[in-house]
C-alpha cells in the first residue's frame, strides 16, 4: 500500500520577493489597498509578516506588531478566490500564537463593519468590540468607521 501525501500550505516570513503576489492580492481584495511601501516599511521595523501559500500560490498573508505586551494585527488578507476555506482561519492562528509567543496580554484590530466576513472570523474567535474610530478608513464616498477589536491572550 502507498500513500499519497498531499501539498499542505506552509508559513514563511514574508520577504521582497513576495510583494508583487501580494499587492495582487490587495487590490483584489480592498478598495484602498496597502502599498509597496507600506509592506516594506512593515518588514523593516520588524514587524511579524507571514505568508501562507499551497505549493507556489500564495493563498494569504498578515502583518502583525508585537510591542509593550500588546499585539496589533495591521492586515490580514485571504485571496478572492480562496476565501471561506479556513484560510484567515490559519492566518489569525499563527497571529495569535506569535503574540502569545512574545508575550503580548491582548491582540487588538481594526475592521470595517461592513466587512461581514471579517467580523464573523473574529467574532468566532472570541473577539470582542471595544470601540470605534470615526472616519478610520478611506472609502468611495468619504470615509467608513472602524470596530477596534480585542482578544485576550
Amino acid at each position: 500500500m502507498s500513500a499519497v501525501l498531499k501539498d499542505q500550505p506552509r508559513l514563511a516570513a514574508m520577504t521582497a520577493a513576495d510583494l508583487d503576489e501580494v499587492l495582487d492580492i490587495e487590490r483584489a481584495v480592498y478598495s484602498h489597498p496597502w502599498t509597496r511601501g507600506n509592506f516594506i516599511d512593515s518588514m523593516n521595523a520588524g514587524y511579524h509578516c507571514r505568508t501562507y501559500r499551497l505549493g507556489a500560490e500564495l493563498l494569504g498573508y498578515f502583518a502583525l506588531i508585537v510591542a509593550v505586551g500588546e499585539a496589533h494585527l495591521l492586515n490580514l488578507s485571504v485571496s478572492a478566490a480562496r476565501q471561506r476555506q479556513g484560510i484567515g482561519g490559519a492566518l489569525l492562528r499563527e497571529a495569535i500564537r506569535i503574540g502569545r509567543e512574545r508575550g503580548a496580554k491582548h491582540l487588538f484590530l481594526e475592521v470595517r463593519p461592513s466587512n461581514g466576513p471579517a467580523l464573523a472570523l473574529y467574532d468566532s474567535f472570541g473577539f470582542k468590540r471595544i470601540a470605534e474610530r470615526r472616519g478610520y478608513y478611506p472609502a468611495h464616498q468619504g470615509r467608513e468607521d472602524a470596530l477596534v477589536l480585542t482578544l485576550e491572550l
